[in-house]
Formats: C-alpha cells, sequence, structure tokens
C-alpha cells in the first residue's frame, strides 16, 4: 500500500465534518449551563456524578490518542500479544486506584483534587510536588492529543498538520470553557458511543475488507517467531513489563483519573471503576488488532511513521462513509481526553494552587471560576504552540512517569500509615528522581558494584508495586506476603539481568527508592503520629448549594460543608 491509494477529503468535506462534530459538542454543554456558576461544580460536579455518566467519562476519557496509535503500533510491532499488553494493562489503570480511592473519598469525601488531600496531610512542599507532575502529565497529553489531530488531518485532507492542530485545540476549549468539568463528563459519554462504534462496525470492517480470518492466517507466515509467540518474551520485557510498572503511578499520579474518583457519586465508585476497566480493555485490544492485522499483510507505515497506520488502514480499505465516520471516531477520542486535561489542570490551578496556597484556604469561589478559566486558554494555548513543533514528546512522557512512579508509595502510604512526614514525603520524590535519571539515561555505570546497585532498588521497586496492588484488594498481611515474595523472585531472578532493560530498571528504581527513603525517614522521625480524622476537617466544598437543585445524572447539587 502507498500513500497514492489513500483516500483524501476535500477541505470543505474535512472543515464540515470538524463543525459539525465541535458544534453539536458546544450544542450538548449548553443546556447544563446556570447563570450562577459554582466553582465545585466547575471542578467536581458537587461529587454527584452517576454511575452511568461516571463510567463511560472513565472510559472516554483514558482512551487518548496514545490508545489509538499505540495500540496499533504495539500489535505491528509485537505480533498477537501486542495488543493483550497494552490493552491489559491501560486497563488495570484503572481498577487499580479503586481500592485506594475508596481510602481517599473516606478520608476527604469533598475533596477536588488529591493534592487536597496531601495539603491537609502534610503541607504546600508535598502538595505542590503532587500538583506539579499532574500539570506536567495534562499538558503533555494535551500536545500529544493535538499533534494526533493534526496529524489525522494532514493525512486524510490536504489541510496541514498545524491548522488540524489549531481546529482541534479552539474546537475543546469551546465547549469546555464555561461549564468545565461537567461539560467534560457530558460530553464523554456522546464521545463514548460513538467509540463503541470503532469496535463494532470500524474494527469489523477493516478485517474483512482486508479478506477475513482466512487472510488473517495465511498471513500469519510474515510473523517472526516472537512475533508468533502469545508469551513473547521481547513483548513482555519491552512492553508488557514496562506497562505493568506504570499501572499504579498513572492512576495515582493522574488527575484526570482522580478528579472523577471524587466526582462520582460514592455509592457508585465500584461499579463506576469496574466497568470503565472491561470497557477499555475490550475497546483497546480491538484497536491493537487492527495493527496485527496489517503486520499480517506486511502493510508499510506510509513515511516510515507508525501514527500514520489506523489512518492508513482505514483510508486504504474502507468507503469513503465509514472514513468519514472513523475520522469522526477518532477527533472524539482525542477530545474527550483534551477536555479532561483541560478540566484537571483547571481544578489543579484553582483548589491546589489559589485555593490553598495563594488564598490559603480563604478562596472566593468567582475569582476561582476565573482561575480556572484563564488556566484552560494559556493550557490550550500552550498545548497548540509545543504541538506546532512536532517535538519528541517520549522524553518528557519518560519523565511525567518517573515522578508519578516516584510518588506512589509515598501518596499511598501518607494516606495509612500516621508516621510519615512532609519531610520523608518530599524527599524519598527527590531521591527517585535523581536516580531514575542515573538509571534511565546511563550516567553511571550499568555494571559491577553500580549495577548491582540499581538492580537491588529495582527488586525493591518490584516488591512494591506487587505488595501494594495485593495490600489494595486483600489486605495489610497479603500484601506484605506478596512484597516479600516478589522481592526474594525478583533478587534471583533480576541480578545481573535487568541492567540490559534500562527502561524498566529506571522505573522499578524509582519505585524503589522512593519507598526505602520514605520508610527509613519516617521511622527516624520524632513526630507525633498523625490524625487521619482532621482531613476530612481541613477539606471541604468551596460554595453554598441549594439542596433542591437537580442536574440529572450528571451532577445534582449537596449541602454544604
Amino acid at each position: 500500500m502507498n500513500s497514492e491509494s489513500l483516500y483524501q477529503f476535500s477541505t470543505l468535506t474535512v472543515i464540515l465534518l470538524l463543525l459539525a462534530f465541535y458544534g453539536g459538542t458546544y450544542l450538548m454543554t449548553l443546556g447544563i449551563r446556570k447563570k450562577n456558576e459554582d466553582a465545585d461544580a466547575f471542578m467536581v460536579s458537587n461529587h454527584r456524578v452517576g454511575f452511568g455518566m461516571g463510567a463511560a467519562s472513565m472510559t472516554a476519557t483514558w482512551i487518548w490518542a496514545a490508545s489509538f496509535y499505540a495500540a496499533a503500533t504495539s500489535g505491528y510491532t509485537y505480533g498477537v500479544s501486542g495488543p493483550i499488553h497494552y490493552g491489559l494493562w491501560g486497563a488495570l489503570m484503572i481498577l487499580f486506584i479503586y481500592p485506594f480511592g475508596r481510602r481517599f473519598r473516606k478520608l476527604a469525601p469533598n475533596a477536588h483534587t488529591l493534592g487536597e488531600l496531601i495539603h491537609a496531610r502534610h503541607g504546600s512542599s508535598s502538595q505542590l510536588i503532587l500538583a506539579l507532575s499532574n500539570v506536567l502529565g495534562s499538558v503533555i497529553s494535551l500536545m500529544v492529543n493535538f499533534t494526533a489531530a493534526g496529524a489525522l488531518v494532514s493525512v486524510l485532507s490536504p489541510l496541514s498538520f498545524q491548522a488540524g492542530v489549531i481546529i482541534a485545540g479552539f474546537g475543546v476549549l469551546l465547549y469546555t470553557l464555561w461549564s468545565g468539568f461537567r461539560a467534560s463528563v457530558m460530553t464523554d459519554f456522546a464521545q463514548l458511543v460513538a467509540l463503541m462504534a470503532i469496535a463494532i462496525v470500524i474494527i469489523p470492517a477493516v478485517f474483512f475488507a482486508m479478506g477475513g480470518p482466512s487472510e488473517l492466517v495465511a498471513g500469519l507466515d510474515n510473523l517472526t517467531v516472537e512475533q508468533a509467540n502469545l508469551f513473547s518474551m521481547d513483548a513482555i520485557l519491552y512492553q508488557g513489563a514496562p506497562f505493568f510498572v506504570a499501572v499504579l503511578a498513572y492512576a495515582i499520579g493522574n488527575q484526570t483519573i482522580s478528579q472523577r474518583l471524587f466526582a462520582v457519586d460514592e455509592s457508585h465508585i465500584k461499579p463506576t471503576f469496574i466497568t470503565a476497566t472491561i470497557g477499555y480493555g475490550a475497546i483497546v485490544i480491538g484497536l491493537g488488532m487492527i495493527g496485527l492485522m496489517a503486520l499480517t499483510l506486511g502493510v508499510e507505515p506510509m513515511g516510515g511513521d507508525m501514527n500514520n497506520l489506523i489512518p492508513q488502514m482505514v483510508s486504504g480499505y474502507l468507503p469513503p462513509l465509514f472514513i468519514a465516520l472513523f475520522f469522526i471516531l477518532v477527533i472524539g477520542s482525542l477530545s474527550s481526553t483534551a477536555d479532561s486535561d483541560l478540566s484537571a489542570l483547571s481544578a489543579i490551578m484553582m483548589a491546589d494552587v489559589y485555593g490553598k496556597n495563594i488564598a490559603r484556604g480563604k478562596a472566593d469561589p468567582k475569582r476561582m471560576l476565573l482561575v480556572g478559566r484563564l488556566t484552560m486558554i494559556v493550557a490550550t494555548a500552550v498545548g497548540i504552540v509545543f504541538a506546532s513543533f512536532s517535538l519528541d514528546i517520549l522524553v518528557m512522557l519518560v519523565f511525567v512517569g518517573a515522578l508519578w512512579g516516584a510518588i506512589v508509595f509515598p501518596v499511598i502510604a501518607s494516606c495509612f500509615w500516621n508516621r510519615v512526614t512532609n519531610q520523608a514525603f518530599t524527599t524519598s520524590v527527590l531521591v527517585a528522581m535523581v536516580l531514575f535519571c542515573l538509571a534511565r539515561f546511563e550516567l553511571l555505570p550499568m555494571s559491577g558494584a553500580s549495577g548491582l546497585f540499581f538492580e537491588v532498588l529495582a527488586s525493591i521497586g518490584g516488591g512494591v508495586i506487587i505488595g501494594l496492588m495485593v495490600f489494595g484488594f486483600l489486605g495489610r498481611i497479603a500484601g506484605f506476603i506478596a512484597a516479600a515474595l516478589a522481592l526474594v523472585a525478583m533478587l534471583v531472578f533480576a541480578t545481573d539481568f535487568l541492567r540490559d532493560y534500562t527502561v524498566l530498571l529506571a522505573s522499578l528504581t524509582a519505585y524503589g527508592a522512593s519507598t526505602v527513603v520514605c520508610v527509613v525517614m519516617s521511622l527516624m522521625s520524632r513526630q507525633e503520629d498523625f490524625d487521619f480524622a482532621t482531613i476530612g476537617e481541613r477539606v471541604g466544598d468551596y460554595d453554598t448549594h441549594e439542596p433542591s437543585v437537580q442536574e440529572g445524572d450528571v451532577a445534582t447539587a449537596r449541602p454544604a460543608v
């Protein structure tokens, strides 16, 4: 398949499709506007998002640009096991915040960000570390989604890459600016319905247009031994294991997920997270199958760019109507995540920066709304500018992922262990980041004593990850046993082996280093044990709400705290 065989829409057609999508989305949000907006509704829908809206919003938010392009790249690169590794571990990122999310909501039922809880627990320095990691992550996510929109527009139309970036940026800002998180949740529901059409319509259509099961089976001869192996060690070590390590990091560190945790009605948290886990896994594994089908047919990505693989397959094998449907679906998925990033950034600036640090707990709700909307405008401009430069996002994502990995144990321990101190929190995160950089960029030789040092830390990190996951669902004793067994297994099998897989080694080092420093400093501290009951007293709503106001499944108002 070559570029000449690809179908392209006219400039007018693409502009009309984009206007129809963003115009329709904007009209949807008009119904939830109120004359007197309040800060709590803007950030978390007054903590009353229902099950249906919550699950749909969680799923749509988590399916972003990387879910489309990286899932297909995974299937194309690693063969039959690639889509499973990408979709399964991504789904678990949603599931594994649930047990810890219950604790977060119990400690601070009226919080808007996880940073507010950490501020009540430790103070400004720990809170700002968490806020900074989320700001970086959300800005990079905006850049990635705007970049993907630009690439899609440039492949399927005569419009330039920069034009696609600008249209997507302003389109998302248009419908998110006024109503914030509530607009994001409502539009996510409609966008998820569109996303489901990918699994039901587009993927089978591509599959049968390529020749169906017989062609897929015949094309298996094009796969290498590793690509044909469902338990490929290459796929596990280069993709599966690093993704598994990232499960807790993204679950704990990503404000778009924790924002929905605090927004969903407390009685609906469990079914919301379970449903979103299943929905995400099914859709993304299906997307990865398009990459696998391209591999079996020997398709070469246009221009050598893997991001062109899905648009290339769809435009090369489907009629114009299906291509138009695909175009809207991808734009919808990118927009659902971009509007969540804007909502997350605005909540961080409103609550963590202005509410807790500048206003010092005496925030003016109207001024908070102004801060939130200005944040959205600035973030959109920054996302458009950097996306237009087509910068290499990978290095920045590595740093954010490491920062989120470094904060996982300090955040969770702070919510369960009353000995953790603010100094232990901040120091452990900073030390973990330094050691991560030393390992990731091989600033020290990964051999001899230094290599062994990092492998031991990484082994501790592996034990911590397994221990925390088991602890979340089965309790403390089971968690300690699982952590000990995982640590022993890592020390036996990882020594003189893990140093050859730098990304995995560095990520595990971030977990291990932060855990060791946090535990040692907390045990050495003479500070009085913390009273967790004070967190709920320190974190509350910012507005007074009328209990009679009803806004359907998106949010119902609550009495003031």
